[in-house]
């Protein structure tokens, strides 16, 4: 079934000059950069036994992997600590690294160093997941956004400085994960510039809610490195489905085998597919998948509702992301 006419909203050029070469690059199609979730640092050539790799993140044997990895001398940690939830480290990226993510700052929330937010100085666009979420405003009725898991806010700065009216109300559990995205990732000026168009809550995500309810809601609820358990059972997308308006969506990171999780338990494909047939039986045939990545690199995302009109909703969406609009195929376990 396709949307009507008035779901499909135009998106509002960005200001910056984006080259060719920065707008038709899909890092997610990388086999090897940093897991669209989690950071790939290499190390130099050993000229002593001291170790030189970040201990936060696993080291890496000479591979393709380190080929398309960050040799150290271009990460600055500029931070790092530990806070009740999490182990908290915000890198930078010289912008000389012969990387994607060259001139990028990455917070990094768990102990395999998967990315939970980035930000580029000159540019809006991420090349990750973050990008994808930014296409949900088209396809959705006139109202609030959630975002569920929302880190330092990259998901939330791209909609408001691409959209003129969404309103967006974002969950993050830990108060330092918010006071980290105000100094180190500019979420103190998305603030002030959009200051009646974003709300940011400390508290559980999953208690999420609004007065006639959201039009839309972005999940991406990691912990230690993994999705959240709750997000494999259904009674939890059960409540996130009746918390919607009337043709309201949720666009899901459901990560994949590019997600490295504290317990090896946890497998990140297992993980994956367990949270899609938790959705699948609430949505049923009205389940999207969004593959990124292959093998190793795999993540996805996922997406309510009916299939939109998908000629509408690529006019919708900026240049840059036109391309995920043909990417969605239909769920099936």
């Amino acid at each position: 079934m396709a949307q009507t006419g008035y779901q499909i909203l135009p998106f509002i050029p960005y200001p910056f000059q984006i080259s060719l070469r920065q707008a038709n690059l899909n890092f997610s199609y990388r086999k090897t950069h940093f897991k669209n979730h989690s950071l790939l640092v290499t190390t130099p050539p050993k000229s002593s036994q001291q170790e030189t790799h970040h201990p936060s993140v696993p080291e890496t044997t000479k591979t393709q992997e380190e080929e398309d990895g960050i040799p150290m001398e271009d990460v600055n940690i500029i931070a790092k600590f530990k806070s009740r939830h999490n182990y908290i480290r915000v890198l930078e990226v010289s912008r000389k690294a012969d990387h994607p993510f060259a001139g990028a700052r990455l917070l990094l929330l768990d102990g395999p160093g998967n990315i939970h937010s980035i930000s580029f100085l000159f540019k809006p666009f991420t090349g990750t997941y973050f990008d994808v979420f930014a296409t949900l405003p088209p396809i959705i009725p006139p109202g609030p956004i959630a975002v569920l898991g929302f880190g330092a806010g990259s998901a939330a700065r791209l909609i408001l400085e691409l959209y003129k009216q969404p309103v967006v109300h974002g969950w993050e559990l830990d108060p330092a994960v918010i006071m980290v995205g105000r100094k180190y990732f500019r979420l103190k000026e998305v603030e002030r510039e959009h200051k009646d168009r974003i709300f940011i809550y400390v508290g559980n995500a999953l208690q999420a809610s609004v007065e006639n309810g959201f039009s839309g809601i972005i999940v991406d609820l990691f912990s230690r490195g993994s999705l959240i358990p709750e997000l494999q059972d259904p009674q939890t997308w059960e409540k996130m489905r009746k918390s919607l308006r009337n043709g309201g969506r949720i666009m899901v990171n459901v990560g994949g085998s590019c997600v490295e999780a504290e317990n090896r338990r946890r497998d990140g494909k297992k993980v994956m597919e367990d949270t899609l047939k938790a959705m699948q039986r609430v949505f049923g045939e009205k389940l999207f998948v969004l593959s990124l990545g292959n093998g190793q690199d795999d993540s996805s995302l996922a997406l309510t509702g009916h299939l939109p009109d998908l000629d509408l909703w690529r006019k919708a969406v900026p240049r840059s992301l036109k391309h995920y609009v043909h990417m969605w195929t239909q769920f099936s376990s």
